[in-house]
């Protein structure tokens, strides 16, 4: 090995992370102990999305051994200046500590210490997406990091929001001019010059206001060169006339969310915020009014990646829609809501007697308009004038959410809802999560909007425990 070059051991769960793995270390040399193989080759049956990255990790393997004739000498990982190595003899170095040999972390760990034995000249590090055997090599003494190259953002912090605000002398600074009229749209746009800020396409630009002036809010509709920008004021949707279903906005995130939601030109909508902000409620909402009042779409989807929070209730009995009921729950709370089951909603009887009443039509809007599907027979399948609502997404990995975004077809509407506090899928974070990578990769598309909902409108309870728990 050469010594100008870093040496990476993988553990086997980032390669059941990221099959590609292999070629995001640039110039360095990667080690794959023998344990790591027979890991991948223990994982590899089923039909789960970590068995089918192994078996695609096997199958790069494969082909990269195809022309070798010295395994010593290592494999050229195309696209980038390292090699990788296959661990061909025994590597035995004895651990700090009495620990079992026979646990494969427990291998791995002295596979890296023999390496640092026999090549003090390199530098040795061991690269695992577990915590656990990150904590324990670090007590050996070892070099330990976290597989980052998925990333999405180094600070989830600084996540793309969808919105920006600035000082209330931004547009006396910065006057406005008419770019175009849509009078049969009721829209108008203004171009907007001198702009020192980074926007995206459909980011929400607003000032605060101040006493009884609520400030301004406009849309970015595109951009024209480095500093020019075209502009929309929104529709609020705060004002009962303009009403979604009889909901109106309640603060101005949800106002920018249901702008999102009902203009047709926004193909791919992404919502993201804690418990209780409204996500589910604006979503469905919305769905009601252009499948059933408008009938812009034909029916809505919706699927969630069905991973329990507690212990596993087992298999469930009854068709792919009964199957999913259970995971449903809060589609149906809203339903209900919707329907006027709790004194809200187009419906609105507003009294108890309305509970049954909204039961059942919340329960007929699920079997006509409203069809439950399961992630796992998703793929191959292409939509057509559907809007399709993604819950929980952020228990989704960048893989899946790809396959399950490409499923859209002429005039298909999605909509991703999730919060990245609560991932609850091993090894995915809050900076790899498929939600968060979509945010990312989609805010500079004109057909798509972001807005993360920072204020909880459930109630006083939910609120306190989202600040205090």
């Amino acid at each position: 090995m050469r010594e100008d070059k870093r040496l990476f051991v993988l553990d086997t769960n980032v390669l059941m992370h990221d099959p590609s793995c292999l070629f995001r270390f640039e110039e360095h040399d990667i080690f794959l102990p023998m344990v790591v193989l027979e890991e991948l080759d223990a994982g590899k049956k089923g039909m789960s999305e970590v068995a089918r990255n192994v078996r695609q990790v096997s199958r790069l393997l494969d082909d990269l051994c195809q022309s070798v004739e010295d395994f010593s000498q290592g494999m050229p990982l195309p696209g980038t200046g390292g090699r990788l190595f296959f661990q061909m003899d025994a590597i035995e170095h004895p651990l700090p500590f009495d620990v079992s040999q026979s646990k494969a972390d427990n291998q791995i760990l002295g596979v890296v210490l023999g390496l640092k034995h026999r090549h003090p000249e390199l530098s040795v590090t061991l690269i695992t997406n577990d915590i656990n055997l990150r904590i324990k090599g670090r007590t050996f003494g070892l070099h330990v990091e976290d597989y980052t190259s998925d990333h999405t953002v180094e600070d989830p912090d600084l996540l793309y929001t969808g919105h920006n605000v600035v000082a209330n002398d931004f547009w006396e600074s910065h006057p406005l001019q008419i770019a175009d009229y849509a009078p049969e749209e009721g829209r108008t746009f203004y171009r907007l010059s001198q702009v020192e800020e980074n926007w995206w396409p459909n980011e929400f630009v607003y000032s605060e206001g101040h006493g009884e002036d609520e400030g301004l809010s406009y849309r970015v509709t595109s951009r024209q060169g480095p500093a020019n920008y075209v502009i929309e004021p929104i529709r609020d949707y705060a004002k009962p006339n303009n009403a979604v279903w009889g909901i109106t906005a309640l603060n101005r995130e949800q106002n920018f969310a249901l702008n999102l939601l009902m203009d047709p030109e926004v193909d791919f909508v992404t919502l993201l915020g804690l418990a209780g902000t409204g996500k589910t409620l604006l979503t469905l909402a919305a769905t009601l009014d252009q499948v059933v009042e408008e009938k812009r779409f034909a029916e809505a989807i919706i699927t969630r990646a069905t991973v329990p929070v507690g212990e596993d209730i087992g298999f469930l009995p009854g068709t792919e829609e009964e199957k999913m009921a259970p995971w449903m729950g809060a589609i149906e709370d809203n339903l209900e809501l919707l329907t006027g089951g709790s004194g809200g909603g187009k419906g609105g009887k507003g009294s108890a007697e309305a509970s049954s009443w909204a039961a059942q039509v919340s329960q007929d809007l699920l079997r006509h308009r409203i069809r439950i599907k399961s992630l796992n027979f998703m793929r191959g399948r292409t939509f057509l004038n559907r809007l399709i609502i993604i819950d929980e997404a952020q228990n989704l990995s960048p893989k899946q959410m790809k396959t399950l975004l490409t499923r859209a077809g002429p005039g298909t509407k999605m909509v991703c809802l999730g919060n990245i506090n609560q991932i609850d899928t091993p090894y995915l974070t809050e900076a790899n999560s498929g939600l968060t990578y979509v945010v990312d990769s989609f805010k500079e598309w004109q057909h798509g909007g972001h807005i993360t909902l920072v204020q909880g409108e459930r109630s006083r309870l939910a609120d306190f425990a989202n600040q205090a728990l």
